[in-house]
């Protein structure tokens, strides 16, 4: 499946990272589906748990159905599931595959996203070749009990200057704290457990995208 022309149209604004643990059994196609018809554009896929045989069935499934209402679709960590199932990239970690190798991997044209948590990270991803990158967690969170140091808002504030690239928020965001981190630099923002582990997913969708810019 051709991956859309103008893709850095994409690297903005809501970014819902499909997590089946945050969903509490519900179907993630479910999901998608709501979250798209609400305004959402943007997706990834996250199993930390999946075998391999499971993960590909849940990200095919996934990836027709972000095609089928023009969405951008990536999967988490796995450059091999991404190519099984033609999505349109990945987004790595920093203990994946290095970035460079991925690219090797998947080609010019797909989307590439890095996990970044310092000043260091944000640099070594720019030089690299990221398409965007993620920064966190600008709050707690309970998405990744294990997570790094929190960065806040002004360790986001710090990393806007050293990097041309999308960035997107991520760690213990919720509509009402858009503001702060848009102001603060970030071009979008990276949600889990307020939007996937929501009651109305398309009313949590719609509450974040009123208060982007």
């Amino acid at each position: 499946m051709p991956l859309h022309a103008n893709r850095q149209a994409f690297l903005n604004g809501l970014y819902v990272i499909l997590d089946r643990q945050a969903a509490q059994g519900r179907p993630l196609a479910d999901v998608l589906t709501a979250a798209a018809e609400a305004g959402a554009r943007l997706f990834q896929y996250r199993d930390k748990t999946a075998t391999a045989a499971e993960a590909y069935r849940q990200a095919l499934r996934l990836r027709q159905t972000a095609a089928d209402r023009g969405a951008i679709f990536l999967v988490n960590d796995r450059c091999d599931l991404a190519l099984a199932v033609e999505a349109d990239g990945v987004h790595l970690g920093q203990d994946d595959l290095p970035l460079v190798l991925a690219r090797t991997i998947l080609g010019p044209e797909k989307i590439i996203g890095l996990s970044t948590h310092c000043e260091a990270d944000v640099t070594d991803a720019t030089a690299e070749g990221a398409d965007y990158i993620g920064f966190g967690p600008i709050f707690p969170t309970g998405s990744k009990p294990d997570h790094e140091p929190i960065a806040g808002i002004e360790g986001l504030r710090r990393i806007r200057s050293l990097t041309h690239l999308p960035v997107f928020a991520i760690g213990g965001l919720t509509a009402d704290r858009v503001h702060a981190v848009t102001q603060a630099g970030a071009d979008g923002v990276a949600v889990i457990s307020a939007i996937v582990g929501a009651p109305d997913v398309a009313a949590a969708v719609r509450a974040f995208m009123a208060r982007l810019p």
